[in-house]
C-alpha cells in the first residue's frame, strides 16, 4: 500500500470513529468552535475556496493540507464528493499530519 492510500485509509478510520466532519459548512463551524485539529482540502477545490480555508485556518491556528481529489476525499470518509474534511481528534490528526509531512519530504 502506498503512502497516498495510507493517508486516505487513516482518514477513513478517523471517520469511522466519528472524528471527522466534512463539507464547507461543517468545516467552518468546527474550526470556529476550536474543535478542529486538522483540515484537509481537496486539491481540485477552487482557488477562492482554498484561500478562504487557508485564511481561516491561519487565523484559528489549525494545520491545513491540500490532499487528494474531492472524489478521493469523499470516498475515504464514506461520502460523495467533499472539498474539505476536518479531523477533530488530536491522535488521528497528528498521525495523518506525520504521514502528510513524510509524503512532502519524499517529493
Amino acid at each position: 500500500m502506498n503512502n497516498h492510500d495510507n493517508i486516505l485509509s487513516f482518514l477513513g478510520l478517523a471517520a469511522k470513529a466519528g472524528k471527522v466532519r466534512s463539507g464547507e459548512f461543517m468545516t467552518e463551524k468546527t474550526v470556529k468552535e476550536k474543535k478542529a485539529r486538522l483540515v484537509i482540502i481537496a486539491t481540485d477545490t477552487s482557488e477562492t475556496s482554498k484561500k478562504n480555508y487557508k485564511d481561516m485556518c491561519a487565523y484559528y491556528h489549525v494545520p491545513i493540507y491540500e490532499y487528494g481529489s474531492k472524489e478521493e476525499l469523499g470516498h475515504a470518509i464514506g461520502k460523495e464528493f467533499r472539498t474539505s474534511a476536518v479531523v477533530t481528534d488530536e491522535g488521528f490528526a497528528s498521525g495523518i499530519i506525520k504521514k502528510l509531512q513524510a509524503r512532502e519530504e519524499h517529493r
